[in-house]
């Protein structure tokens, strides 16, 4: 037997070190809000502010965000988004009534935008880039901790909106499966982390409860206390 056949079998005995994987971080929805802000009247505000609803709104990825265009959105009817993505796949997401209402706010006020155009522009006309997101976020975040401060202690990317997103659509009710449609999860094992995230949250706080003895111990009075009570 060669050594590189001796050596490899070798390799293949030594048991795989197991991982932990980290705990998904995600907003309150307290948070979110203070995130989301509001808009102070500027163009590049109302786009920032359309931004991180939308982010919020439909838990979509950086990528899709920005490959919108004016075409995707409906607002007529039932409001709603098509997103564009991995590997061409197109899903349909519905919008709320408030971010239905910004979207025609924000159209009405971008008058040159065609039906091909980035919904989200910067001032160029194009398209935003990743980089553009992380930034205008990381502004929204100076404002929101003047809000609640306890922002400034938190590492918050523009994926974490997406985790967000999943754990208030699970804390609401919504089934896994919903959950994997509504992300574009190709699986729904790889929304299951969320599942996971949020019992161990629960777990966390079933830990901090006093847990209920495992023996009831049955309370027996002394002669003293008795006999008082017999007096009364």
């Amino acid at each position: 037997m060669c050594l590189h056949c001796t050596s490899s079998r070798e390799c293949l005995g030594v048991p795989m070190k197991r991982f932990e994987r980290p705990m998904l971080g995600f907003l309150s929805y307290a948070e979110m809000m203070a995130v989301i802000g509001t808009s102070d009247g500027r163009w590049i505000s109302e786009r920032d502010h359309v931004l991180l609803r939308l982010l919020y709104n439909t838990g979509a990825r950086v990528s899709e965000i920005i490959g919108v265009k004016v075409a995707d959105v409906v607002l007529d009817g039932a409001a709603c988004i098509h997103l564009h993505g991995k590997g061409r796949k197109q899903r349909t997401l519905p919008l709320w009534r408030t971010t239905a209402k910004e979207l025609r706010a924000w159209l009405k006020l971008n008058p040159q935008l065609a039906a091909t155009s980035a919904l989200l522009p910067n001032r160029d006309g194009n398209a935003m880039t990743r980089s553009n997101v992380t930034q205008r976020l990381a502004l929204a975040l100076r404002s929101a901790i003047k809000v609640n401060p306890d922002l400034a202690t938190r590492h918050i990317s523009p994926h974490m909106i997406r985790h967000t997103t999943a754990m208030h659509l699970l804390q609401s009710g919504a089934g896994v499966d919903v959950i994997a449609l509504w992300l574009g999860h190709e699986s729904p094992t790889t929304t299951h982390h969320y599942v996971e995230a949020d019992l161990a949250m629960k777990e966390r706080a079933l830990a901090r409860l006093q847990e209920p003895e495992a023996k009831n111990n049955r309370y027996h009075a002394s002669d003293a206390l008795l006999e008082f009570l017999k007096t009364l």
